[in-house]
């Protein structure tokens, strides 16, 4: 793949594409970190009923390192209805609804029985832009699918993408357009987990830095961001 053209350059642009899938080996990788980091500048595909292609550039991503990270669902190796999605193959969809309102997307990753799991936070619009922007009655792209819970609503995703393999045609992950290199990389502390004491700090949140899609771009200024390394 191409070289990042750097933080003036933004992410990839805009139009219909179609590229390689990740393959199942992407997923299964042993570090849900390297996983985390390298789903940056990848394309989440959710194809609409009649089959037009709605997508978005992945910008933003947390690490979930099950079960001894306090901050996963799996913490501890707990199993429940929900949280079964975690043990399956890397490269399986985790789905689940938060605060009575929002979905949010997962990647399974690792083998069977090992609960690791990557948060997509933020994406940057690439197709169906008119679609997702009628899903989510917003006028314009900014703060279109800034969040975790926007983009689900902008690519219609939901409970029923739930343990949705990654290889199929339900949802997917392509290749970018260009390779994103860690001097592109911020890291910085999970949001939303103070509940989850001694692994809050961990800088497990991975975004492209300066990109103005992110979820949290206000902390993209603050001290605690640091180039996360490859």
């Amino acid at each position: 793949m191409r070289e990042w053209p750097g933080l003036e350059g933004g992410v990839q642009g805009r139009g219909p594409m179609s590229r390689r899938k990740l393959p199942r080996g992407f997923y299964t990788c042993g570090n849900v970190l390297t996983v985390a980091r390298q789903l940056l500048g990848s394309l989440l595909v959710v194809p609409a009923r009649d089959g037009t292609r709605v997508s978005g550039t992945i910008v933003e991503t947390e690490a979930y390192c099950g079960p001894d990270d306090r901050a996963s669902h799996a913490w501890g190796g707990r199993r429940t209805h929900r949280t079964e999605t975690m043990y399956q193959i890397g490269g399986t969809a985790y789905v689940y609804f938060v605060y009575g309102m929002y979905h949010q997307f997962n990647v399974v990753t690792n083998d069977r029985e090992i609960p690791h799991a990557v948060l997509v936070r933020a994406l940057e619009p690439v197709e169906g832009i008119d679609r997702m922007r009628r899903r989510r009655h917003w006028p314009s792209d900014h703060d279109l699918t800034s969040g975790p819970g926007k983009l689900c609503v902008a690519l219609g995703i939901d409970r029923k993408l739930d343990r949705a393999d990654l290889l199929g045609r339900r949802v997917w992950i392509e290749e970018g357009a260009r390779r994103v290199p860690a001097s592109a990389i911020a890291s910085g502390p999970r949001i939303g987990i103070d509940y989850a004491e001694e692994w809050v700090d961990k800088p497990w949140r991975l975004w492209i830095w300066g990109n103005p899609f992110v979820s949290r771009p206000d902390r993209a200024t603050k001290s605690l961001e640091r180039r996360a390394r490859s």
